[in-house]
C-alpha cells in the first residue's frame, strides 16, 4: 500500500479564517474516541497527544466529550466537560496546543439511546432519547419530556462557556453517528408527534434549540461547528435526509440558529450524496447554506471506518481530495485515523516525504500517543 500525492498539494495549506478564528491550513484532526481519561480526567498524557499533532493541523477537534446532563455518558474513561478537576485538566490541553502554535476545540457530546443502562459516570441516571427506543427498536425507557430537553439545551451551553473561559478556540457540537442530536434528526430514532418531531424542520428544532443556546451563552465570534452525518454505527444506509431539499430543510435550523460551519461526517468523502449528481454530502451541505464546511471520509486510510469486512482502497492519493477542494466541494478536510499513527502526516504530505508515512494499522491503535 502506498500513498500517491497530487502534482500539487498546496492549495490543501493555504490558510483560512473560521469564523474569525485564523488557520494556516486546511487539515483538522477530527474527534476520536479513545478512553485514555481516567474518572474522566484529561491528564498529561492527552494533553501531550494533542500537543504532538497541532503543529501540523489547521485545527484540532478533541474526542468526544461528555456534557454535565447525568445520561450523557458511558463510561468513566471517556473524558468529561465539566467539575474542576476535568476542567482543570481541559485548561492544560488548550495551553499545550496553544503552546506548540495549534488551535482546538472540545466536540460535546451526549449518548443518549446508545448509553448503556446503569454505566458510569451516572448509573443511576435513565437513558434519554427521542421516543424511548434504539434504531433496532429495543426500548430504552421514556421518551424524553420537553423538560428533559430544556435540561440537555442547558447543559450542552454550560460546557460551550466553560470551553471559552479554559482558553478553547470554538466549540463542536456532536450531531451524527447516531447519538442524541442524530437521534433526533433521523426518522428512525425520532417518532415523536410534538414540535421536536415529524418533519425534517421538527427533527431539527432540538438540534437548532442545542445551537441558539449555546451561540448565546458563547457570543457572536465564538466559532460554533455541528457535526452530523447520514450514516449511524449500527446503520451504514441510514439517511436523515433522502434529498437535496430534505437536506437543506434539515441545516437551515442550524443555520438560522447561528452555527458557524458543519461537518460533514461520510464514510467515504468521495462518494455522491444524492443519486443524480456528482455532488458530495459536503458539497451539497456547502450548496444549501453557504457555509464553512469540513469534509471527513477515509482521507489518508485503506478502508471506510468500521469496514473491517469491505476491500481496501487499492491507492491512499489524494488527487480526489484535490479535486473536489477545487470544485468548492469544502474549505477544510478532516484526517481521523491517519492522524493516529501518523502525527505529522500533513507535514509530511506538503514536504513530499511520502515514504515516511507510517499507515494505519488498528493493531496499533491502543499504544499510538
Amino acid at each position: 500500500m502506498t500513498i500517491e500525492s497530487a502534482t500539487d498539494t498546496a492549495p490543501l495549506f493555504t490558510p483560512y479564517t473560521l469564523g474569525g478564528l485564523d488557520l494556516p491550513n486546511r487539515f483538522v484532526m477530527a474527534p476520536m474516541t479513545r478512553q485514555f481519561s481516567p474518572g474522566g480526567v484529561p491528564g498529561a498524557d492527552v494533553a501531550a497527544y494533542y500537543a504532538r499533532r497541532a503543529p501540523h493541523v489547521g485545527l484540532i477537534v478533541t474526542e468526544g466529550t461528555y456534557v454535565d446532563h447525568p445520561s450523557a455518558g458511558s463510561s468513566d474513561r471517556v473524558p468529561r466537560f465539566y467539575g474542576d478537576d476535568a476542567l482543570a485538566g481541559w485548561r492544560a490541553v488548550t495551553e499545550a496546543v496553544h503552546a506548540a502554535g495549534g488551535r482546538i476545540v472540545p466536540q460535546l457530546w451526549h449518548l443518549g439511546a446508545t448509553r448503556t443502562a446503569g454505566a458510569p459516570p451516572h448509573p443511576d441516571a435513565p437513558v434519554l432519547s427521542p421516543s424511548g427506543r434504539r434504531a433496532d427498536g429495543t426500548v430504552v425507557g421514556e421518551p424524553a419530556t420537553s423538560a428533559d430537553l430544556d435540561a440537555v439545551v442547558a447543559s450542552f451551553a454550560r460546557a460551550a462557556r466553560d470551553a471559552q473561559l479554559a482558553g478553547f478556540d470554538g466549540v463542536e457540537l456532536h450531531g451524527a453517528h447516531g447519538y442524541l442530536l442524530d437521534q433526533f434528526l433521523w426518522s428512525g430514532t425520532n417518532g415523536r408527534g410534538d414540535r421536536h418531531g415529524g418533519d425534517p424542520a421538527g427533527r431539527a428544532r432540538l438540534g437548532a434549540e442545542v445551537v441558539a443556546a449555546v451561540r448565546a451563552s458563547v457570543g457572536p465570534d465564538f466559532p460554533v461547528l455541528f457535526r452530523f452525518s447520514q450514516w449511524k454505527g449500527g446503520a451504514f444506509d441510514a439517511r436523515i435526509a433522502e434529498t437535496p431539499g430534505e437536506l437543506e430543510e434539515i441545516l437551515s435550523p442550524l443555520v438560522d440558529a447561528g452555527v458557524t460551519g458543519l461537518h460533514v461526517s461520510t464514510r467515504r468523502y468521495w462518494l455522491p450524496g444524492f443519486d443524480g449528481s456528482p455532488l458530495t454530502l459536503a458539497g451539497w451541505t456547502k450548496k444549501v447554506t453557504g457555509l464553512p464546511v469540513v469534509a471527513i471520509g477515509s482521507v489518508g486510510v485503506a478502508q471506510a471506518f468500521r469496514g473491517e469486512n469491505e476491500e481496501p482502497a487499492p491507492t491512499l492519493s489524494v488527487g480526489p481530495l484535490l479535486e473536489l477542494f477545487e470544485r468548492g466541494e469544502f474549505d477544510l478536510v478532516a484526517l481521523g485515523r491517519a492522524l493516529l499513527s501518523e502525527p505529522a502526516w500533513p507535514t509530511r504530505l506538503r514536504e513530499g516525504r511520502l515514504d515516511e508515512i507510517r499507515p494505519y494499522d488498528k493493531a496499533d491503535e491502543a499504544r499510538l500517543l
